[in-house]
């Protein structure tokens, strides 16, 4: 048996955020153990029984004292915790190297990988017919002004593309902007805080460039604190899935891309100034903007309610709670249509968000960042809903309007 001492992170292992998925292996039940930030390939596979273990895995308790929570071996919690080590998956060196080999493989390339938006096909030619198509099933919204940004949803295209088609619709014959400033919600990353990105994003239509003189002047005001957790943006997609839409519209553009937290959740390590807040965020962004010049347009990814049993309600959602939802929703769209910043924000504060819109931050940010005398339209509404009432998601095409100039 080896004497060698168990370092500290496996002594009281603190397991990182993860995705337990319910799989069926040769007719048994176990749950796949998906690491979010997707740093290797692998993943775990454990017995349901297990998660009970993995809760008391917070980085507190001795692997005896959890072993005297569960009355089981001390051995087979060390195993178990070895095992999640070697993935990654636990807080600490293992994980630590693993993130900086991958972030060095990704700065030598560039650009984030395909991921999401491959559903669209790996044959860019296929991924400019199937969007073509759903613009043609796409009615005219005969926008009365130019389109100066855009809300869009960042649901899988199966269920999200009316809602994606009718919020680009009005920007094909539109010029391609010198810059095009991309929020997104952080659905699974490490930072809490708004997380930027110095390289640039991949779909199958090719690569949107980051924008270099914007970036710059962002990491002057913000400093590491703006790039830190900015390996988060490989496995979020909201960002990826409007790639294709602005580059079917504009080719390549360059962006900005930028994950914004939920103003109604604090930031945990902001007390140690280790984090950029929304609010800091937005007033380095226009001031920088303002300074660069050109035309930028915004565009937030966001999703709205997320209800039913798979986001932790009791029962399925009938015709009543798509009722209760859509008018939820449309009390907190005028809102936003309202166009200011705080008074949508209060909304939320006040009714406790309780159809967990999942994109509050960057829809705010939006708003905060707008010129003035824009105005906003929504385009159309949607709820996509699983078989069965388990899960229904909301979301809206929204555009941000200002009135075309007579020659």
């Amino acid at each position: 048996m080896s004497t060698q001492p168990i370092p500290d992170h496996l002594l009281r292992p603190h397991l990182r955020p993860i995705q337990p998925l319910p799989i069926q292996k040769d007719g048994q039940r176990l749950v796949l153990l998906r690491d979010p930030s997707m740093l290797q390939s692998q993943s775990m596979v454990v017995p349901p029984q297990v998660m009970q273990a993995l809760q008391l895995f917070q980085g507190k308790l001795t692997l005896d004292e959890i072993a005297g929570r569960l009355g089981g071996p001390r051995d087979q919690i060390l195993e178990l915790a070895r095992g999640l080590d070697t993935l990654g998956l636990l807080w600490g060196p293992t994980f630590d190297r693993l993130e900086k080999e991958r972030w060095s493989e990704l700065l030598a390339e560039g650009a984030f990988p395909v991921r999401a938006s491959a559903m669209l096909g790996q044959d860019e030619a296929a991924c400019r017919r199937a969007i073509d198509e759903w613009f043609g099933q796409t009615d005219d919204p005969e926008l009365a002004g130019d389109v100066v940004g855009v809300i869009a949803p960042h649901l899988d295209f199966a269920r999200g593309w009316p809602n994606y088609a009718a919020a680009y619709f009005g920007l094909r014959n539109q010029p391609a902007p010198d810059r095009i400033v991309i929020l997104g919600t952080n659905h699974f990353g490490i930072g809490d805080g708004v997380v930027g990105t110095e390289i640039g994003f991949r779909s199958p239509l090719g690569v949107c460039p980051v924008d270099r003189p914007v970036l710059e002047r962002l990491h002057a005001r913000f400093g590491r604190e703006f790039l830190v957790d900015q390996i988060d943006h490989l496995a979020e997609h909201s960002i990826e899935l409007q790639l294709p839409w602005i580059q079917a519209c504009f080719g390549s553009v360059p962006v900005v891309a930028a994950l914004i937290p939920d103003p109604l959740v604090g930031l945990i390590e902001n007390a140690e100034g280790e984090r950029v807040t929304g609010d800091a965020f937005v007033a380095g962004l226009r001031e920088i903007l303002s300074d660069v010049g050109g035309r930028t347009l915004l565009v937030s990814s966001s999703d709205l309610s997320h209800v039913g049993p798979q986001f932790g309600e009791p029962r399925p959602v009938d015709d009543q709670r798509r009722t209760d939802v859509e008018r939820h929703d449309r009390e907190m769209m005028s809102r936003f249509l309202a166009g200011d910043a705080e008074e949508f924000l209060a909304g939320f504060r006040w009714n406790r968000n309780p159809t967990r819109w999942c994109s509050i931050g960057s829809m705010a940010a939006f708003l905060a960042l707008l010129e003035p005398e824009t105005s906003l339209e929504l385009i159309d509404y949607r709820q996509a809903m699983d078989p069965g009432g388990l899960a229904m998601v909301t979301s809206a095409a929204m555009v941000a309007l200002r009135q075309a100039r007579s020659a």
